[in-house]
Formats: C-alpha cells, structure tokens, sequence
C-alpha cells in the first residue's frame, strides 16, 4: 500500500487528498457512530495504479481511529468493501455488502 494522506473537511463533509494539483475526495454523513461513505470522485488526471484502493484503504483507517462503523453508499466503496473483507468487522450490525 503505497501511503495517501488524507485530510477530513468536516465542513464540506469530505474526505480528500491533492495529487498534482487535482483533488480526489470522498464525500461522507456522519450519523450517530456511523460514516455513510456518499460518494467517491477521482479526477481522471490521477493516473497511478492502485491509488483509489490506497485512498480508500486509507479513509477506512482514519474512520477506524475514531471507533465509528462504516455504511458504504457508494458502489466503488461497497465493491472495496467486498473484496477486502478485513473490513467486515467495520459495518454495522445488520449491514450486508
């Protein structure tokens, strides 16, 4: 895993990071001890292999941090979720991807 680091701007409720001048970002709600991760934009200007999986990967971490559960709402981000089940344990009760 090549290192992302993120930023949380809780005011416009996103998490984002800059490559080469161009943001990519997750936009979040935050609910109670739950993250709903809303939706997932990547510039097409970033290019390197595997950086949506890093960023990603590295969102869930500082969720993690925070003791919060995760409800993946974007499909990019259920479609993570299920191919990385180390993160199962991360949903909440009830919540199936």
């Amino acid at each position: 895993m090549n290192e992302v680091e993120i930023k949380d701007n809780g005011f416009l409720r996103q998490y984002e990071t800059s490559v080469n001048g161009h943001l990519a970002k997750i936009e979040y709600s935050a609910q109670e001890r739950k993250v709903f991760l809303t939706k997932l934009i990547i510039p097409e200007e970033i290019t390197r292999e595997g950086f949506k999986e890093d960023f990603i990967e590295a969102v869930l971490h500082s969720i993690q941090e925070k003791n919060m559960r995760v409800v993946p709402t974007s499909p990019q981000i259920a479609g993570f979720l299920r191919k990385n089940r180390k993160y199962k344990d991360m949903l909440p009760v009830g919540i199936r991807i």
